[in-house]
Order: C-alpha cells, then sequence, then structure tokens
C-alpha cells in the first residue's frame, strides 16, 4: 500500500489513490495504530466531499466508523455508521465488497451501529440494526459479509444475555466458515465457542478452546482478553485472570485502544476481590479503585451498558461492606436512564439489586 501511494502521488491526481488510501488506513487500524488511520480517514472524508462522490463519502464514513469505535468514540462512531446508513444503496454499491475491506459497507455500517447503540445503552434499537444487517447480508449472496453479519450478530446476543441465540448464530457462522474457508470466522467463532462452553459449566474444555491461537486483529483483543478473564475468574483460576488482564490493560495504555476499557477495569477490580487474603484490606481499596475507573472511562465514552455493570460491581461491593444507601443511590442513578431492553440479563440484574438494596 507504501508503494502505490507513492505511485500515485508520482502520478499526480489520480482516481486510485482513494482506495489506495483507504487501504492503507485500514491496515494501519488492523495493526492498532489507530491515530495514523483516523488522520487518514479524516483525508479521505474531505476529499470524497470535495469530489460529492457518494460512493466515495460511503467509504470514508466506512474507515471512520471503524476506526473511531476502536478509539472509544462510540458516539461519533454511531454518527458516521448512520451516515453510511442513508448513503447506502445495494445496487450501487454491491461490488464495493471486492474493493473495501472484503465485506459489504451497508452490512458493516448496520452491524457497526448495532454494536454502538448496545455500548451506548439501547440494546433493542441495537437488536433491530443487527438483523437488518443479516437480513441485508442474505440477499447479498457475499459468503464473508453473511459471516461477518451472523458473528456480530452473536456479539449482540452475547451482550444483552441471550445465551442460545449466541449458540445458533455462532453454529450457522461456523458452517458458513468451513465450507467458504473463512479463516477468520472460524478463528474467531472456535473463541465463542470456548465462551459457551464455560458458560455450560465446562469450565476446563472451554478455556483450553479460548486459549488456542486466533488470528485477530490487534484492535480487537482486548474482548477476547476480556471474555477469557471472566472464564478463568468462573473457574477459580484469580492469579491467572489478573495476569493477562494486566497485560493488557499495560498495552491498551500504549496503543490507545479504548474499545472494551472499561470493561478491562471491571474485569480485574472482581478478580482482585476474589484473590488471596494477604493484604486484603489493601486488595479492596485496589479494586474498588479499578471499578471506579471503569465507571469513569464508561462515562466519558457514553457507554451506558458499560457504566451499569461496572456500577453494579461496585453496588455489590459496598453492599458486602454495609454502604447500602451509597450503593442504591449509584445503581439507581444509571439503571434510571435506561429507557429500553428492560428485559436483557443486566438490566434485570439490576433490578434484582435493586430490589435487594432497598
Amino acid at each position: 500500500y507504501t508503494e502505490a501511494r507513492e505511485l500515485c502521488e508520482r502520478l499526480g491526481e489520480t482516481p486510485q489513490l482513494f482506495p489506495v488510501l483507504w487501504g492503507l488506513a485500514r491496515v494501519y487500524d488492523t495493526r492498532g495504530e489507530l491515530n495514523m488511520g483516523r488522520e487518514l480517514g479524516e483525508q479521505l472524508l474531505a476529499s470524497a466531499e470535495r469530489s460529492r462522490d457518494p460512493a466515495l463519502i460511503l467509504e470514508a464514513h466506512h474507515e471512520l466508523w471503524a476506526n473511531l469505535s476502536h478509539l472509544g468514540e462510540f458516539s461519533a462512531a454511531l454518527t458516521h455508521s448512520k451516515r453510511g446508513i442513508e448513503l447506502y444503496d445495494p445496487e450501487q454499491h454491491r461490488q464495493h465488497a471486492f474493493l473495501y475491506g472484503g465485506h459489504d459497507p451497508g452490512v458493516c455500517s448496520l452491524r457497526h451501529a448495532a454494536m454502538m447503540l448496545c455500548l451506548l445503552g439501547y440494546p433493542d434499537q441495537a437488536l433491530q440494526r443487527s438483523d437488518e444487517a443479516l437480513a441485508l447480508a442474505q440477499k447479498l449472496s457475499h459468503p464473508n459479509s453473511l459471516a461477518f453479519a451472523l458473528y456480530y450478530s452473536a456479539w449482540v446476543h452475547q451482550q444483552r444475555g441471550e445465551r442460545q441465540l449466541v449458540q445458533d448464530r455462532l453454529e450457522t457462522t461456523m458452517t458458513l466458515a468451513t465450507e467458504q474457508g473463512l479463516t477468520r470466522w472460524l478463528h474467531q467463532g472456535n473463541f465463542f465457542q470456548g465462551w459457551l462452553l464455560v458458560q455450560q459449566g465446562k469450565g476446563q474444555e472451554g478455556i483450553l478452546k479460548m486459549r488456542r491461537p486466533i488470528t485477530v486483529a490487534v484492535r480487537e483483543l482486548s474482548y477476547h482478553v476480556t471474555l477469557l478473564a471472566e472464564a478463568c475468574k468462573k473457574e477459580g483460576q484469580i492469579d491467572e485472570g489478573l495476569r493477562i488482564v494486566t497485560e493488557e490493560l499495560a498495552r491498551v495504555q500504549i496503543v490507545g485502544i479504548r474499545f472494551y476499557e472499561a470493561e478491562l477495569y471491571r474485569i480485574k477490580g472482581e478478580l482482585l476481590l476474589q484473590s488471596g487474603v494477604q493484604n486484603l484490606e489493601s486488595r479492596v481499596q485496589e479494586a474498588e479503585a479499578c471499578l471506579r475507573q471503569g465507571i469513569e472511562i464508561a462515562r466519558g465514552q457514553s457507554a451506558k451498558s458499560l457504566e451499569l455493570r461496572a456500577a453494579m460491581s461496585l453496588s455489590r461491593l459496598w453492599q458486602r461492606q454495609g454502604k447500602k444507601q451509597e450503593a442504591r443511590t449509584l445503581l439507581s442513578e444509571i439503571y434510571g436512564w435506561f429507557t429500553e431492553g428492560f428485559d436483557t440479563a443486566d438490566l434485570k440484574e439490576a433490578k434484582a439489586l435493586l430490589q435487594q438494596l432497598s
């Protein structure tokens, strides 16, 4: 891509420059060099808007919604994905899957909107967008776009706590990926299947499956590490869970990938509370600091769903310490913000905890 860019610059104004810069931006993003990707994305958008070409404007937004979501700028990423949904025309843009990223931009805009809505605290709207992405992918007859939609449909259902639907989507994803030789989805689906085994009480088998080498972009590691650390906590492998989550948090600080940072802090806090009894008071203080950090990060990102989880963890700690009023105040404030998704696992759990704190 760098060589192609140099050739384009030698030629002067050439239409080949846009897809070259787009591809280069995605390389930076995949390697976790998100600021470089963002800079190129903004350059692409400025260039596309000058050209007034809707196809190029769509793809500039495509780069930015992907980039900004991993930087933790969820509201901005949602804005770009909504613009992509508005611009996308399946007849005009269906060939983009063969030019930009190997998947359909309409499917991607819908699934990214679903993910951002989920994190921002709109789980029902997220489910609607996810279903729309899947319906569009099924019409396109493009296997990688369909695998894309299926896998991230499983992701949305996992966030909503709908385990059976996660399993159903994953089975379909793995069947398609096996038939078509789609290695990325085989690896990521295999990891997710390990997570399901842990939830089904097959902890050791599940963790072994989750530990297999996984081909995943650097920008997506935090999500996988969080699920693995949570599985370690569930199985009593506290030291191992602490090790991997602490290493990932250190990496996050260096590379600036903020997508799941709030959850990393929450899981670290939970693990610290289950760790050994040595210096128990200092461990509890460290755990509380992690949970507070998780809340603060989630608030800064307007990630209400992640804030709710961290608030529940801190509320339970305060409940054990006899600070029921403080716990109820903290939890009721974030729970009261929600206007939808009351049948999802997190909100049902929060409601039950609030009743205990009454």
